[in-house]
Protein backbone atom coordinates (compact mmCIF):
# COMPACT_ATOMS: atom_id res chain seq x y z
CA UNK A 1 0.00 0.00 0.00
CA UNK A 2 0.94 3.57 -0.73
CA UNK A 3 2.51 5.39 2.82
CA UNK A 4 0.16 8.72 3.82
CA UNK A 5 1.71 11.44 2.06
CA UNK A 6 3.12 14.02 5.08
CA UNK A 7 2.77 17.84 4.82
CA UNK A 8 5.38 19.57 4.32
CA UNK A 9 8.37 19.42 7.22
CA UNK A 10 7.62 23.23 8.24
CA UNK A 11 5.53 24.35 11.09
CA UNK A 12 2.34 24.36 11.23
CA UNK A 13 -0.23 26.47 12.62
CA UNK A 14 -2.02 24.20 16.09
CA UNK A 15 -5.35 23.02 14.62
CA UNK A 16 -8.05 24.38 17.04
CA UNK A 17 -9.15 21.42 19.43
CA UNK A 18 -11.71 23.08 21.67
CA UNK A 19 -13.90 20.73 24.19
CA UNK A 20 -16.43 20.23 21.88
CA UNK A 21 -19.22 18.25 22.09
CA UNK A 22 -18.89 15.36 24.71
CA UNK A 23 -21.30 13.06 21.80
CA UNK A 24 -18.69 13.32 19.35
CA UNK A 25 -15.39 14.64 18.09
CA UNK A 26 -15.00 15.38 14.22
CA UNK A 27 -11.89 15.32 12.76
CA UNK A 28 -10.06 15.46 9.14
CA UNK A 29 -7.46 13.69 8.25
CA UNK A 30 -5.07 13.30 5.33
CA UNK A 31 -7.41 10.12 4.26
CA UNK A 32 -10.63 11.79 5.07
CA UNK A 33 -13.41 12.59 7.40
CA UNK A 34 -13.96 10.94 10.57
CA UNK A 35 -15.72 11.05 13.57
CA UNK A 36 -14.35 9.95 16.87
CA UNK A 37 -17.37 8.51 19.17
CA UNK A 38 -15.51 8.77 22.84
CA UNK A 39 -17.70 6.35 24.76
CA UNK A 40 -15.61 3.51 23.58
CA UNK A 41 -13.29 5.58 21.84
CA UNK A 42 -14.34 4.36 18.35
CA UNK A 43 -13.65 5.77 14.74
CA UNK A 44 -15.95 5.86 11.62
CA UNK A 45 -15.17 7.18 8.57
CA UNK A 46 -17.89 9.77 7.43
CA UNK A 47 -18.64 11.48 4.02
CA UNK A 48 -17.84 15.24 3.34
CA UNK A 49 -21.41 15.39 3.75
CA UNK A 50 -22.07 14.35 7.13
CA UNK A 51 -19.38 15.62 8.47
CA UNK A 52 -20.90 19.41 7.42
CA UNK A 53 -24.34 17.73 9.02
CA UNK A 54 -22.34 17.40 12.37
CA UNK A 55 -20.84 20.08 12.50
CA UNK A 56 -23.87 21.90 12.38
CA UNK A 57 -25.85 20.02 14.54
CA UNK A 58 -22.77 19.76 17.45
CA UNK A 59 -23.33 23.84 17.89
CA UNK A 60 -26.66 23.37 18.49
CA UNK A 61 -29.19 21.37 20.66
CA UNK A 62 -27.79 18.25 22.02
CA UNK A 63 -30.81 16.18 21.87
CA UNK A 64 -31.16 16.54 18.52
CA UNK A 65 -27.44 15.47 18.02
CA UNK A 66 -27.60 12.36 19.88
CA UNK A 67 -30.87 11.55 18.07
CA UNK A 68 -28.92 11.95 14.37
CA UNK A 69 -25.97 10.11 15.67
CA UNK A 70 -28.40 7.07 16.57
CA UNK A 71 -29.77 7.06 12.96
CA UNK A 72 -26.11 7.51 12.27
CA UNK A 73 -25.53 3.99 14.01
CA UNK A 74 -23.12 6.15 16.25
CA UNK A 75 -25.04 6.25 18.99
CA UNK A 76 -22.59 5.35 22.76
CA UNK A 77 -22.62 2.13 23.90
CA UNK A 78 -22.37 2.67 27.54
CA UNK A 79 -18.47 1.24 27.53
CA UNK A 80 -18.09 3.66 30.72
CA UNK A 81 -20.08 3.92 33.74
CA UNK A 82 -20.43 6.32 36.58
CA UNK A 83 -21.76 3.81 39.18
CA UNK A 84 -18.90 3.27 41.90
CA UNK A 85 -18.37 -0.42 41.07
CA UNK A 86 -16.09 -2.62 42.86
CA UNK A 87 -12.83 -1.47 43.50
CA UNK A 88 -9.95 -3.58 41.66
CA UNK A 89 -7.62 -5.18 44.28
CA UNK A 90 -4.20 -3.83 44.52
CA UNK A 91 -1.76 -5.59 42.44
CA UNK A 92 0.93 -3.07 41.90
CA UNK A 93 3.14 -1.18 44.31
CA UNK A 94 6.10 1.35 43.82
CA UNK A 95 8.22 1.54 46.84
CA UNK A 96 9.67 5.15 47.70
CA UNK A 97 12.94 2.75 48.88
CA UNK A 98 14.79 6.05 49.47
CA UNK A 99 13.48 9.16 49.95
CA UNK A 100 16.99 10.97 49.54
CA UNK A 101 18.73 11.76 46.40
CA UNK A 102 22.22 12.94 45.04
CA UNK A 103 21.07 15.18 41.95
CA UNK A 104 19.28 18.42 42.73
CA UNK A 105 16.90 18.45 39.67
CA UNK A 106 14.77 22.35 39.37
CA UNK A 107 11.45 20.42 39.09
CA UNK A 108 11.49 17.90 40.93
CA UNK A 109 7.96 16.60 42.33
CA UNK A 110 9.84 15.02 45.11
CA UNK A 111 11.61 18.38 46.43
CA UNK A 112 15.23 17.24 45.56
CA UNK A 113 13.99 13.85 46.72
CA UNK A 114 13.04 13.30 50.32
CA UNK A 115 9.36 15.11 49.79
CA UNK A 116 10.10 17.87 51.90
CA UNK A 117 10.61 16.34 54.79
CA UNK A 118 13.80 14.30 56.54
CA UNK A 119 16.01 11.94 54.19
CA UNK A 120 15.01 8.74 55.42
CA UNK A 121 15.40 5.15 53.49
CA UNK A 122 13.09 1.85 53.75
CA UNK A 123 14.05 -0.86 55.62
CA UNK A 124 13.99 -4.34 54.56
CA UNK A 125 11.55 -5.32 56.94
CA UNK A 126 8.91 -2.59 55.53
CA UNK A 127 9.56 -3.87 52.29
CA UNK A 128 8.83 -7.31 52.84
CA UNK A 129 5.68 -6.38 54.70
CA UNK A 130 4.42 -4.69 51.08
CA UNK A 131 5.17 -7.17 49.42
CA UNK A 132 3.37 -9.76 51.73
CA UNK A 133 0.62 -7.26 51.80
CA UNK A 134 0.47 -7.18 47.91
CA UNK A 135 0.55 -11.06 47.71
CA UNK A 136 -1.87 -11.87 50.43
CA UNK A 137 -5.62 -11.83 48.38
CA UNK A 138 -3.88 -13.13 45.41
CA UNK A 139 -4.70 -16.39 43.54
CA UNK A 140 -2.40 -18.56 41.42
CA UNK A 141 -2.19 -17.26 37.58
CA UNK A 142 -2.40 -13.64 38.83
CA UNK A 143 0.24 -10.73 38.25
CA UNK A 144 1.47 -8.28 40.22
CA UNK A 145 4.35 -5.54 39.91
CA UNK A 146 7.15 -3.81 41.83
CA UNK A 147 8.19 -0.61 41.32
CA UNK A 148 11.24 0.90 43.12
CA UNK A 149 11.27 4.67 43.38
CA UNK A 150 12.78 7.42 45.09
CA UNK A 151 14.09 10.25 44.96
CA UNK A 152 16.71 7.51 44.01
CA UNK A 153 16.71 4.17 44.73
CA UNK A 154 19.71 2.63 44.46
CA UNK A 155 20.91 5.24 47.06
CA UNK A 156 19.11 1.91 48.79
CA UNK A 157 20.74 -0.52 47.05
CA UNK A 158 20.67 -3.58 49.27
CA UNK A 159 17.36 -3.04 49.99
CA UNK A 160 16.37 -3.49 46.66
CA UNK A 161 18.32 -6.65 46.07
CA UNK A 162 17.00 -8.02 48.88
CA UNK A 163 13.37 -7.40 47.89
CA UNK A 164 13.49 -8.61 44.39
CA UNK A 165 14.95 -11.68 45.63
CA UNK A 166 12.51 -11.71 48.36
CA UNK A 167 9.32 -10.87 46.13
CA UNK A 168 10.33 -13.54 43.40
CA UNK A 169 10.76 -16.30 45.67
CA UNK A 170 7.09 -15.34 47.90
CA UNK A 171 5.43 -14.97 44.25
CA UNK A 172 6.56 -18.61 42.90
CA UNK A 173 5.63 -20.13 45.90
CA UNK A 174 2.17 -18.35 45.50
CA UNK A 175 2.36 -19.50 41.53
CA UNK A 176 2.11 -15.85 41.16
CA UNK A 177 3.94 -13.85 38.37
CA UNK A 178 5.85 -10.95 39.38
CA UNK A 179 7.28 -7.88 37.83
CA UNK A 180 10.14 -5.49 38.70
CA UNK A 181 10.85 -2.31 37.86
CA UNK A 182 12.91 0.74 38.59
CA UNK A 183 13.02 4.79 37.63
CA UNK A 184 16.48 5.63 38.43
CA UNK A 185 18.48 8.65 37.64
CA UNK A 186 21.42 6.52 36.27
CA UNK A 187 24.45 7.70 38.05
CA UNK A 188 24.86 5.15 40.69
CA UNK A 189 24.10 2.08 37.95
CA UNK A 190 27.36 -0.47 38.39
CA UNK A 191 27.44 -4.30 36.64
CA UNK A 192 26.20 -5.55 39.51
CA UNK A 193 22.90 -3.58 39.05
CA UNK A 194 23.00 -4.67 35.27
CA UNK A 195 23.23 -8.49 36.32
CA UNK A 196 20.19 -8.07 38.71
CA UNK A 197 17.81 -6.19 36.22
CA UNK A 198 18.52 -8.82 33.42
CA UNK A 199 18.08 -11.66 35.89
CA UNK A 200 15.11 -10.70 36.93
CA UNK A 201 13.27 -9.02 33.54
CA UNK A 202 13.41 -5.40 35.33
CA UNK A 203 11.65 -2.77 33.28
CA UNK A 204 14.29 0.19 33.53
CA UNK A 205 13.59 3.58 32.83
CA UNK A 206 16.40 6.34 33.26
CA UNK A 207 15.78 9.99 33.77
CA UNK A 208 17.43 12.10 30.67
CA UNK A 209 16.22 15.78 29.74
CA UNK A 210 18.27 16.66 26.83
CA UNK A 211 21.57 16.03 25.56
CA UNK A 212 24.78 17.24 27.11
CA UNK A 213 24.59 20.41 28.67
CA UNK A 214 20.85 20.77 28.60
CA UNK A 215 20.88 17.74 30.55
CA UNK A 216 23.23 19.34 33.27
CA UNK A 217 21.34 22.73 33.39
CA UNK A 218 17.99 20.46 34.30
CA UNK A 219 19.42 17.52 36.39
CA UNK A 220 22.77 18.57 37.94
CA UNK A 221 24.57 16.66 41.21
CA UNK A 222 23.95 18.36 44.22
CA UNK A 223 27.45 19.89 43.81
CA UNK A 224 26.09 21.44 40.99
CA UNK A 225 28.63 19.55 38.50
CA UNK A 226 26.69 18.28 35.89
CA UNK A 227 25.00 14.55 35.46
CA UNK A 228 25.53 13.21 31.96
CA UNK A 229 28.93 11.94 31.28
CA UNK A 230 28.39 10.43 34.35
CA UNK A 231 25.04 8.66 33.33
CA UNK A 232 26.58 8.66 29.92
CA UNK A 233 29.04 5.98 31.44
CA UNK A 234 26.77 4.04 33.24
CA UNK A 235 24.08 3.64 31.51
CA UNK A 236 26.22 2.35 28.39
CA UNK A 237 27.22 -1.33 29.10
CA UNK A 238 23.40 -1.70 30.08
CA UNK A 239 22.08 -0.36 26.74
CA UNK A 240 24.43 -2.85 25.26
CA UNK A 241 22.78 -5.64 27.23
CA UNK A 242 19.03 -5.74 26.94
CA UNK A 243 18.27 -9.43 27.02
CA UNK A 244 15.66 -9.78 29.39
CA UNK A 245 15.36 -6.21 30.82
CA UNK A 246 13.92 -3.21 29.01
CA UNK A 247 15.47 0.15 28.73
CA UNK A 248 13.64 3.02 28.03
CA UNK A 249 14.15 7.36 28.75
CA UNK A 250 11.95 9.65 29.72
CA UNK A 251 12.37 13.34 29.43
CA UNK A 252 10.93 15.62 31.67
CA UNK A 253 9.91 19.06 29.19
CA UNK A 254 10.39 22.26 30.72
CA UNK A 255 10.73 25.96 28.91
CA UNK A 256 14.24 24.87 28.86
CA UNK A 257 14.44 21.64 26.43
CA UNK A 258 12.12 22.05 23.72
CA UNK A 259 13.90 20.54 21.21
CA UNK A 260 12.81 17.30 21.51
CA UNK A 261 13.87 15.55 17.82
CA UNK A 262 17.53 16.41 18.97
CA UNK A 263 16.83 14.86 22.08
CA UNK A 264 14.87 11.80 20.63
CA UNK A 265 16.85 10.99 17.59
CA UNK A 266 19.96 10.78 20.11
CA UNK A 267 18.37 8.21 22.57
CA UNK A 268 16.77 6.42 19.69
CA UNK A 269 19.95 5.66 18.68
CA UNK A 270 21.72 5.07 21.52
CA UNK A 271 19.31 1.76 21.75
CA UNK A 272 17.10 2.75 24.37
CA UNK A 273 14.13 0.68 23.77
CA UNK A 274 11.49 3.57 23.75
CA UNK A 275 11.91 7.30 24.64
CA UNK A 276 9.04 9.68 26.26
CA UNK A 277 8.48 13.57 26.75
CA UNK A 278 6.56 13.93 30.18
CA UNK A 279 5.96 17.81 30.54
CA UNK A 280 6.60 19.38 33.61
CA UNK A 281 2.85 21.10 34.67
CA UNK A 282 3.25 21.26 38.36
CA UNK A 283 6.42 21.24 39.89
CA UNK A 284 6.87 22.76 44.04
CA UNK A 285 7.54 26.07 43.40
CA UNK A 286 6.62 26.98 40.05
CA UNK A 287 10.09 26.49 38.88
CA UNK A 288 10.39 25.66 35.45
CA UNK A 289 6.66 24.97 34.66
CA UNK A 290 5.33 25.05 31.20
CA UNK A 291 3.10 28.13 30.31
CA UNK A 292 0.84 28.59 27.69
CA UNK A 293 3.79 29.78 25.08
CA UNK A 294 5.55 26.43 25.51
CA UNK A 295 3.15 24.41 25.68
CA UNK A 296 2.20 25.66 22.24
CA UNK A 297 5.92 24.87 21.27
CA UNK A 298 6.00 21.81 22.95
CA UNK A 299 2.84 20.34 21.07
CA UNK A 300 5.01 21.36 17.52
CA UNK A 301 7.63 19.73 18.84
CA UNK A 302 5.59 16.21 19.42
CA UNK A 303 4.54 17.14 16.31
CA UNK A 304 7.74 17.00 14.52
CA UNK A 305 8.56 13.83 15.91
CA UNK A 306 5.39 11.85 14.84
CA UNK A 307 6.66 13.14 11.15
CA UNK A 308 9.61 11.46 11.80
CA UNK A 309 8.13 8.02 13.00
CA UNK A 310 5.80 7.88 9.84
CA UNK A 311 9.23 8.77 8.22
CA UNK A 312 11.27 5.76 9.49
CA UNK A 313 8.12 3.42 9.52
CA UNK A 314 7.74 4.31 5.45
CA UNK A 315 11.55 3.46 5.37
CA UNK A 316 11.51 -0.34 7.95
CA UNK A 317 12.84 1.55 10.37
CA UNK A 318 12.30 1.29 14.25
CA UNK A 319 11.59 4.56 16.11
CA UNK A 320 10.36 4.22 19.47
CA UNK A 321 8.59 7.87 20.17
CA UNK A 322 5.93 6.69 23.16
CA UNK A 323 4.08 9.11 23.18
CA UNK A 324 2.88 8.36 19.90
CA UNK A 325 2.99 4.57 19.96
CA UNK A 326 1.23 4.33 23.06
CA UNK A 327 -1.79 6.71 21.73
CA UNK A 328 -2.26 4.54 18.32
CA UNK A 329 -1.92 1.59 20.72
CA UNK A 330 -4.62 2.71 22.72
CA UNK A 331 -6.53 4.11 19.98
CA UNK A 332 -6.13 0.78 18.08
CA UNK A 333 -7.63 -1.53 21.18
CA UNK A 334 -10.68 1.26 22.37
CA UNK A 335 -9.50 1.81 24.85
CA UNK A 336 -11.66 4.24 27.16
CA UNK A 337 -10.92 4.72 30.71
CA UNK A 338 -12.45 6.97 33.09
CA UNK A 339 -8.82 7.83 34.54
CA UNK A 340 -5.35 8.54 33.67
CA UNK A 341 -4.29 6.15 35.15
CA UNK A 342 -4.39 3.02 37.91
CA UNK A 343 -3.62 5.64 41.26
CA UNK A 344 -5.90 4.17 44.11
CA UNK A 345 -6.95 1.41 42.21
CA UNK A 346 -4.82 -1.56 41.40
CA UNK A 347 -1.97 0.69 42.60
CA UNK A 348 -0.53 2.00 45.17
CA UNK A 349 2.61 4.17 46.19
CA UNK A 350 4.06 3.20 49.54
CA UNK A 351 6.63 5.40 51.34
CA UNK A 352 9.43 4.77 53.59
CA UNK A 353 7.71 4.04 56.45
CA UNK A 354 5.17 1.88 55.02
CA UNK A 355 2.59 4.70 54.61
CA UNK A 356 0.17 4.15 51.19
CA UNK A 357 -0.93 6.73 49.41
CA UNK A 358 -2.63 6.26 45.80
CA UNK A 359 0.59 7.01 43.78
CA UNK A 360 4.27 7.85 43.86
CA UNK A 361 3.83 11.49 43.81
CA UNK A 362 1.71 11.83 46.39
CA UNK A 363 4.42 10.40 49.16
CA UNK A 364 5.03 12.66 52.17
CA UNK A 365 1.47 14.42 51.46
CA UNK A 366 -2.04 13.52 53.40
CA UNK A 367 -4.38 14.68 50.27
CA UNK A 368 -4.61 10.72 49.51
CA UNK A 369 -3.55 8.38 52.03
CA UNK A 370 -4.86 4.63 51.72
CA UNK A 371 -4.07 2.71 54.71
CA UNK A 372 -0.30 0.99 55.24
CA UNK A 373 1.14 -2.07 54.97
CA UNK A 374 1.03 -2.60 58.11
CA UNK A 375 -2.53 -2.68 58.86
CA UNK A 376 -3.65 -2.54 55.55
CA UNK A 377 -4.88 -0.79 52.44
CA UNK A 378 -8.01 1.77 53.77
CA UNK A 379 -10.83 0.23 51.18
CA UNK A 380 -13.07 2.97 52.62
CA UNK A 381 -10.39 6.02 51.27
CA UNK A 382 -9.45 3.88 47.79
CA UNK A 383 -13.65 3.68 47.11
CA UNK A 384 -14.37 7.45 47.63
CA UNK A 385 -11.11 8.47 45.55
CA UNK A 386 -12.57 6.72 42.83
CA UNK A 387 -15.99 7.71 43.32
CA UNK A 388 -14.92 11.51 43.11
CA UNK A 389 -11.34 11.32 40.69
CA UNK A 390 -14.02 9.52 37.89
CA UNK A 391 -13.57 11.88 35.02
CA UNK A 392 -17.32 12.45 34.34
CA UNK A 393 -17.09 13.58 38.02
CA UNK A 394 -14.99 16.48 36.73
CA UNK A 395 -15.26 19.65 35.52
CA UNK A 396 -14.71 20.91 32.69
CA UNK A 397 -13.69 16.84 31.99
CA UNK A 398 -17.52 15.91 31.56
CA UNK A 399 -18.11 17.79 28.61
CA UNK A 400 -14.86 17.46 26.51
CA UNK A 401 -14.91 14.82 23.81
CA UNK A 402 -10.93 13.78 24.94
CA UNK A 403 -11.77 12.81 28.28
CA UNK A 404 -11.95 8.58 28.14
CA UNK A 405 -8.70 9.11 25.99
CA UNK A 406 -7.54 11.65 28.41
CA UNK A 407 -8.81 10.25 31.74
CA UNK A 408 -8.40 13.71 33.40
CA UNK A 409 -5.41 14.47 33.66
CA UNK A 410 -2.44 13.54 36.20
CA UNK A 411 -4.21 13.35 39.66
CA UNK A 412 -1.22 14.89 41.97
CA UNK A 413 -0.89 17.83 39.00
CA UNK A 414 -4.56 18.59 38.58
CA UNK A 415 -4.95 19.19 42.51
CA UNK A 416 -1.57 21.09 42.29
CA UNK A 417 -2.26 23.59 39.55
CA UNK A 418 -5.57 22.78 38.20
CA UNK A 419 -5.52 21.79 34.39
CA UNK A 420 -3.20 24.19 32.47
CA UNK A 421 -2.87 21.42 29.69
CA UNK A 422 -6.27 20.74 28.79
CA UNK A 423 -5.63 22.41 25.17
CA UNK A 424 -2.18 21.09 24.88
CA UNK A 425 -3.73 17.54 25.49
CA UNK A 426 -6.60 17.91 23.09
CA UNK A 427 -4.80 18.96 20.51
CA UNK A 428 -2.00 16.17 20.61
CA UNK A 429 -5.02 13.82 20.78
CA UNK A 430 -6.75 15.00 18.01
CA UNK A 431 -3.18 14.68 16.04
CA UNK A 432 -2.66 11.26 17.50
CA UNK A 433 -6.51 10.22 15.92
CA UNK A 434 -5.24 11.90 12.35
CA UNK A 435 -2.26 9.75 12.67
CA UNK A 436 -4.15 7.03 13.66
CA UNK A 437 -6.54 6.41 11.10
CA UNK A 438 -3.57 7.37 8.52
CA UNK A 439 -0.60 4.94 9.84
CA UNK A 440 -3.35 2.53 10.41
CA UNK A 441 -4.47 2.77 6.39
CA UNK A 442 -0.67 2.95 4.92
CA UNK A 443 0.82 0.13 7.64
CA UNK A 444 -1.93 -2.04 9.27
CA UNK A 445 0.77 -4.69 10.08
CA UNK A 446 2.36 -2.34 12.55
CA UNK A 447 -0.17 -2.49 15.06
CA UNK A 448 0.23 -6.40 14.87
CA UNK A 449 4.06 -5.92 15.56
CA UNK A 450 3.78 -2.95 17.83
CA UNK A 451 5.13 -4.06 20.86
CA UNK A 452 8.12 -5.34 19.69
CA UNK A 453 8.72 -2.48 16.52
CA UNK A 454 6.62 0.73 18.17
Amino acid sequence: MTPVPLLPPRRRAVPSSPPGSPQLHRFVSSVGHHVLVPDGSRIYDIDAAVHDELTHLEGGDATALRRRLVELGLESRDAITTGSGPTPPVRYLSLAVAQRCNLGCTYCYAEGGDFGGDAVSMDVSTGQEAVDRLLADCTPGERIGLAYMGGEPLANRRVVYELTAYAAQRARELDVDCTFSITTNGTLIGANDIDLFDEYGFAVTVSLDGIGEVHDRLRPMKSGQGSYARILKAITPMLARQQRMQVTARSTVTPHNLDLRATLDELVSMGFHGVGFAPALATPTGTDELGPPDLDNLLHAMMECSDEFVRRLDAGQRYPFTNLTSALQLVHAGAHRPFPCGAGAAYLGIDADGAASACHRFVGSDLARMGDVQTGWDHAARDAWLHDRHVDRQEPCRSCWARYLCGGGCHQEVLARGRSGCDFIRAWLDHCLRRYVEVSTAHPEWFAHSVSVG
